[in-house]
């Protein structure tokens, strides 16, 4: 049951992630505190987007029967661990400051470590 509830969520995460990225690619990107890049460069965060929605939709889908999707599971933990790699570096060098890294390199360790815990035994063994 929590492993329906976590990839629930995470479902709706990449869905919000995507809605923004799709809609309001520089606008979100300024929200978050980061700087604007030309107008652009919306295009290639659109396709971004694609992919977020994507992987919400698919989160969503094996929520149902986690047991089956193992392999899903496992490529968002990767996601998440690539996430967290790439705030840690960027924050460390300077480039993105904690304020606007922390949340999400929070989001990304809290996933990974709920969703190693929590997967289905078979993906254990």
């Amino acid at each position: 049951m929590k492993l329906k509830v976590l990839l629930r969520l995470i479902g709706v995460v990449q869905l919000i992630l995507g809605a923004f990225y799709l809609f309001l690619p520089l606008q979100f990107l300024s929200m978050q505190g980061l700087s604007t890049p030309g107008a652009d460069n919306a295009y290639p965060l659109g396709m971004l987007a694609a992919r977020f929605l994507a992987y919400g939709i698919g989160m969503l889908v094996i929520a149902n029967q986690p047991e089956k999707h193992v392999f899903w599971i496992n490529n968002m933990i990767l996601i998440q661990a690539v996430d967290l790699a790439v705030g840690i570096f960027y924050t460390a060098t300077g480039v993105v400051a904690l304020a606007h890294s922390g949340f999400p390199m929070f989001n990304a360790t809290l996933f990974i470590i709920l969703l190693w815990l929590w997967r289905p035994k078979t993906a254990q063994s």
